[in-house]
């Protein structure tokens, strides 16, 4: 049994860092469709700094391949046989341990009989994964509820995966990212699931053990289901950046450019931020966009204000502003989308690449034939 597990978990492994980069190129698409789109950034879910909309995107790429990377140390470490421990000490029979394990595309034997029989860390871990995986997801999902909504409207969920409220006929309800989102608490109570089972069992095995099937089985049902949902719902929405591009203009999303424009002018970021603070105090009170400001208003807070202020004051312009790597700026999201675009091409899965080059190979191979 503790060989059909591991077997069974290298190929929902391979299946779901599939999926995964699956979701991966569909953001992937969607941001190089709409690169250039500008939008709010958001801290405590508050308007904060104007950014692409695809950085926005790129920002779950990232953490999908993270996820990915514990997927392939996951099973760097389960790719090990246990077969012939027998119950726990090992036989007297003139068997190759290391022969089964070879014909089976393990990396090797588990050393220690006993550790054989009773390990179920694997299990753990991969159930570990999914709920990361799931938190992920569950982050997308909250997203899309809210930008789905009519005080966002940021997107239109495609017909396919939203629903018609029972006695509400103008309702349109983001019931497959409210789905996901409410099954990774499934996911998470996976895990709880086998860390209580495994949690003070004594050496070797315990029939308590037999409870590992049902969270193992269904965190991988789960994780696999809801990437699938996710990457053709991504698909199928649309992103309306005019209304995304309208909230950022309507804002003061710029504050924190006039605070670094002072900055660059000679003065201290604390007195900056200061100066910024009370200029759009100034304009919430007066009913004025930051634009809209005249320039001696604005050099009555600061001698140093010119009329380079207004370039500054621009939200559409701001993430050009930005030099650093990994940045929202044009220049920085480009190299974001050619790394992953080349990255992503890639026929070699993220979860191979944990093994070495013979054990790449079998896993290849095992991929493509039955299991046993």
């Amino acid at each position: 049994m503790a060989t059909d597990e591991r077997l069974y978990l290298r190929r929902r492994i391979s299946e779901i860092t599939n999926l995964l980069t699956e979701l991966q190129r569909a953001l992937l698409s969607k941001a190089e469709q709409h690169f250039g789109a500008v939008m709010p950034g958001y801290t405590h879910l508050q308007r904060a700094q104007p950014i692409l909309l695809s950085h926005h995107l790129l920002a779950y790429v990232e953490m999908f391949e993270r996820d990915k990377s514990r997927y392939a140390d996951c099973l760097r470490r389960l790719n090990v046989s246990p077969l012939g421990a027998a119950a726990l000490a090992g036989t007297p029979h003139p068997i190759d341990r290391r022969q089964t394990a070879k014909t089976l595309g393990f990396a090797g034997i588990l050393r220690n009989s006993i550790d054989a029989v009773s390990d179920r860390d694997y299990v753990i871990e991969f159930i570990a994964t999914c709920a990361i995986v799931m938190m992920h997801l569950s982050r997308l999902a909250e997203e899309f509820v809210l930008w789905s909504s009519q005080e966002f409207r940021f997107i239109t969920i495609s017909d396919a995966f939203t629903t018609g409220s029972s006695i509400m006929p103008q309702k349109k309800n983001p019931d497959m990212a409210e789905l996901v989102r409410g099954k990774t608490g499934r996911v998470y109570g996976d895990l709880i699931n086998i860390l209580t089972v495994m949690k003070a069992l004594p050496l070797a095995y315990n029939r308590d053990m037999q409870e590992d099937k049902f969270p193992m089985l269904d965190a991988a049902d789960t994780t696999a289901a809801c990437l699938k949902i996710f990457s053709a719902m991504i698909a199928s929405t649309t992103f309306n950046v005019e209304v995304m591009r309208t909230a950022l203009l309507h804002d003061y999303a710029t504050a924190t450019d006039i605070a670094d424009y002072l900055v660059q002018k000679g003065l201290a970021f604390r007195e900056a931020h200061e100066i910024a603070a009370k200029i759009v105090s100034y304009a919430i009170d007066h009913n004025l966009l930051l634009p809209n400001l005249p320039l001696e208003t604005l050099q009555q807070f600061s001698p140093a204000i010119d009329e380079q202020i207004f370039e500054v004051l621009n939200p559409e312009r701001s993430p050009a502003r930005k030099r650093s790597e990994g940045s929202t700026a044009p220049k920085a999201v480009k190299a974001q989308l050619n790394f992953w675009k080349k990255a992503l091409s890639s026929i070699v899965h993220a979860a191979e690449n944990g093994l070495g080059t013979a054990e790449r190979k079998r896993a290849k191979k095992q991929a493509h034939q039955q299991e046993p």
